[in-house]
């Protein structure tokens, strides 16, 4: 049974689901399209053709979406998923593995499980779609668009009204940086100046992005990662908290991204970038919102989730589905939450909805 905080988050998504088709007389979303990058929080399929450990086009993956096992990391619906239902799309915006002919103008899905800001990030697990690569990805998505739309001018008005998301960094702490027998960076950087390299990097990249056409970008702050029921397993932290150094290095980023989005706002005076507090959405008493298990997967416990398991059967009373990565019923109140903000931290400076009615 969901708990009443739970049934609360699903009746605002719906709430503002049908607060939103009120205002699209003609069925069109707020925005004609949306783009995604970002890793596995947001990957819905294009690392299932790749030679990698990162993949999730299996059972019990997917177990309560609507097309069983595509690709995602987790039981249901991602935050993007939720964000673009929000945004007013009929069906989810393709990978851009599956992108073909006109659906490019609504939008695609770059993301890669494994992915990083550094191009290295990940690479024990084998393949995988970096940001850089990512980048290069949507150029291929500009040139087809410039083709359909009839030149280069048409294109870069279109894209100048489309939402983009950025979801990365995660994997530059969990498979890069606290990997330190596999990785030389915890031992090159301390924690600042690691976070430093980052967002230079970082930056770097969504001016590629700028340079490319998008003006409305929403970029989402890393989450408690040191709360995730792998890293309780591999560094041991006291019954009932988290891993503090990992969340600690998590904050140093997630500062310095909020600045990044200021000194982007400047630079940039014909877009608008916005920060998503992904780590203070997700902060408070899980267990007063109305999880029951915290430091446990719902498949997998905290070793992983192998093809064919048996998962828990009470999905919404746990925050994660595998060892890293949320269930559906955390993902709806983080993209609620991103799309129209319950409180002044949730983002700076605007919400998704904002942003998407500039």
């Amino acid at each position: 049974m969901a708990s009443t905080h739970q049934k609360i988050w699903w009746s605002v998504f719906l709430t503002l689901l049908l607060s939103n088709c009120q205002h699209e007389v003609d069925g069109a979303p707020q925005v004609p399209c949306y783009f995604i990058f970002g890793d596995s929080l947001s990957d819905s399929g294009n690392n299932n053709l790749l030679v990698t450990k990162a993949k999730a086009n299996f059972k019990p993956y997917g177990i309560d979406f609507p097309q069983g096992p595509t690709g995602r990391f987790t039981n249901g619906r991602t935050i993007v998923d939720f964000i673009s239902e929000l945004l007013g799309f009929h069906g989810f915006i393709p990978s851009f593995v599956t992108a073909t002919g006109k659906d490019i103008l609504q939008g695609v899905n770059y993301a890669s499980g494994a992915a990083g800001i550094r191009d290295e990030t990940g690479q024990h697990l084998g393949d995988r779609i970096t940001l850089t690569r990512q980048l290069r990805n949507y150029q291929l998505t500009v040139a087809q668009i410039a083709t359909l739309l009839g030149g280069a001018a048409a294109a870069a008005d279109q894209l100048s009204k489309c939402v983009f998301t950025v979801g990365i960094g995660s994997n530059d702490y969990i498979n890069n940086y606290f990997l330190p027998n596999l990785y030389p960076t915890s031992k090159e950087f301390t924690p600042e100046q690691y976070a430093t390299a980052l967002i230079a990097q970082y930056s770097l990249q969504l001016q590629t992005l700028h340079k490319f056409g998008a003006r409305k970008v929403a970029l989402f702050g890393l989450g408690l990662i040191g709360c995730a029921p792998a890293e309780l397993a591999a560094f041991s932290p006291p019954k009932g908290t988290c891993v503090n150094n990992i969340n600690s290095a998590v904050q140093l980023f997630n500062d310095k991204l909020k600045s990044l989005v200021n000194d982007l706002n400047t630079k940039f005076t014909d877009s608008k970038f916005t920060y998503i507090n992904i780590f203070g959405i997700g902060s408070g008493d899980p267990k007063a919102a109305g999880f029951k298990v915290t430091d446990s997967g719902c498949c997998g416990g905290r070793t992983g989730c192998a093809a064919s398991a048996t998962p828990c059967s009470n999905r919404r009373e746990f925050v994660f589905f595998d060892e890293f990565h949320p269930t559906e019923a955390v993902n709806v109140n983080l993209a609620a939450r991103a799309y129209k903000s319950s409180t002044p931290s949730d983002v700076s400076p605007i919400d998704i909805n904002t942003l998407a009615n500039l």
